[in-house]
């Protein structure tokens, strides 16, 4: 895993506003889930900075969407709410970077899975069931690899237009997997 090297002075993002289609963190009566549609990639790093708040060590966080779904953006804004070092981009050629915490609180590890091949075996490498413990994995491109990492994980799947489109609206559905997440309102992100 690659650790990145300069401090990270996060810039805030104008005020966006992320629209929350169901309040409740409830979506068709399974508790645990919430959607949520954001319209910029402000408003997507934003989500991240509000969602770093409810995370901790030991937390596994899987983004699943397109090409330029906004799955690095997201996890730069995971980074900027726990306080890390190191601009977070993203790491498909390195597969993993850990960026430490500069306020005493758990290091994010990125992995970008899109290139590994599936399963955790092809994963073992990176040794993600050492750090998880004591850091927020997250993973891009995780679905179908890393599940049996634990029982406890959030899910993020991130729906875009595709094709020729200028088109910025991501909804996003957010489920908490394990017991865990079972009593995390997520609809309140």
């Amino acid at each position: 895993m690659e650790a990145p090297g300069a401090a990270h002075n996060p810039a805030e993002s104008a005020t966006g506003h992320t629209d929350t289609e169901s309040d409740t963190g409830t979506e068709s009566g399974r508790p645990g889930t919430a959607r949520i549609v954001v319209s910029s990639p402000d408003e997507m790093r934003d989500l991240g900075r509000r969602l770093a708040k409810l995370l901790r060590a030991g937390d596994l966080v899987m983004l699943t969407g397109e090409l330029g779904a906004g799955k690095t953006t997201l996890t730069r804004g995971l980074g900027e709410g726990l306080g890390v070092r190191g601009a977070v981009t993203s790491p498909t050629f390195v597969i993993a970077r850990v960026h430490p915490s500069l306020v005493d609180g758990p290091p994010l590890v990125h992995v970008d899975a899109y290139r590994l091949g599936g399963g955790l075996d092809d994963m073992e490498d990176l040794d993600l069931d050492v750090s998880l413990p004591e850091s927020v994995i997250v993973v891009e491109w995780g679905e179908g690899k890393v599940e049996e990492l634990t029982d406890d994980r959030l899910h993020l799947l991130i729906h875009r237009a595709v094709g020729d489109t200028t088109d910025e609206v991501r909804h996003i559905t957010l489920t908490g997997v394990g017991e865990r997440w079972a009593a995390v309102d997520l609809g309140a992100v």
